[in-house]
């Protein structure tokens, strides 16, 4: 509850807002905002309370235009091929101009393919490849900054690049490979996220950084040795949790993600090889089956847009369940 008594309270049962004495000086959600109650982005979302402020004016939706992204640009890393280029499709869906950061020198088929199907779509609509290495903290730095420079805004970054390493004991894994695993996966993370970050301040339109982690980062895989992997995701998190501290008075959020098992040209290396892998994943959640890269969309198109402007500092999982048993 606010200490002003007269103004508004939000009540804890139905997160609604209540009228307590209104004062002159404040009667509304604006006078809230005007007063320094709330500090809100610019929209334009028709809540309950606008509804009801302008009863019997003409109606029409407004919850698509909160997921909208249209004019806004932004940043995948890790895109050429898999979750990433799931994620940059979807952003281009809503409207973005996306780069995808990836470190074949050239895109692969099927980013080429994916690419041609953004520009038919049109409407400003845009998916371009950049070569670029992000465990080079200065070459990231760099390409993010053209992007900048040449769209005149940053909106979006997506930190996505990532791999598993090898399956060893953890009494047994050579420092090289521990090093090699936590160099991209947090590391690399880090690097494209300050340079989307460094972007976002300049321009002063706020922003949105998400971060690809793992289910791996907050429960162990039942018998898989890949403490390496596990560790390099955990630290994501606790990335993702400091420098959403950091970056919130900027109006910078920042979140992550957490799939859970998910059959990707990644994973399917490793499924494929061992063909038991497969039942024995898809019985680890309540739904009995692996997921999909286009089941994770509906995430990253909510975190990218305006229809989550009150949520960072957040681990959303998506894993079928696999961490409540």
């Amino acid at each position: 509850m606010f200490q002003n008594p007269s103004c508004w309270v939000i009540t804890r049962r139905t997160h609604t807002l209540r009228r307590l004495a209104p004062s002159p000086v404040s009667r509304s959600v604006g006078g809230l905002l005007r007063r320094g109650f709330f500090t809100s982005p610019a929209r334009h979302v028709h809540s309950v309370e606008e509804v009801l402020s302008q009863e019997g004016s003409s109606s029409r939706p407004s919850i698509f235009d909160e997921f909208s992204l249209r004019g806004r640009v932004g940043v995948v890393s890790g895109a050429n091929r898999g979750l990433g280029l799931e994620m940059a499709l979807a952003l281009c869906e809503l409207g973005a101009k996306i780069y995808a950061i990836d470190l074949p020198s050239t895109p692969s088929h099927e980013f080429k393919t994916v690419a041609s199907h953004v520009k038919a779509m049109g409407e400003g609509r845009k998916l371009e490849y950049i070569n670029g290495d992000v465990t080079d903290q200065m070459t990231i730095r760099a390409e993010v900054e053209k992007i900048g420079m040449k769209e005149g805004r940053f909106d979006v970054c997506v930190a996505a690049a990532g791999i598993l390493g090898p399956s060893t004991p953890a009494l047994e894994l050579d420092a090289r490979e521990f090093e090699k695993v936590l160099h991209v996966n947090a590391n690399g993370v880090f690097y494209t996220a300050q340079a989307a970050g460094r972007e976002m301040i300049k321009f002063g339109n706020g922003g949105s950084i998400i971060m690809i982690a793992s289910m791996s980062g907050t429960v162990t895989n039942r018998d898989h040795k890949w403490v390496a992997y596990n560790t390099s995701k955990s630290a994501v998190l606790q990335m993702a949790r400091s420098m959403a501290c950091e970056l919130g008075p900027e109006q910078i959020r920042v979140n992550t993600l957490s799939p859970g098992h998910i059959y990707t040209k990644m994973t399917a290396v490793l499924l494929d090889s061992q063909p038991e892998l497969h039942a024995k994943w898809a019985s680890s959640n309540p739904l009995g089956r692996l997921g999909l890269p286009e089941e994770l969309r509906g995430v990253i198109a909510w975190l990218a847009s305006d229809a989550s402007t009150f949520c960072t500092g957040s681990d959303i999982i998506v894993s079928g369940g696999h961490t409540i048993w």
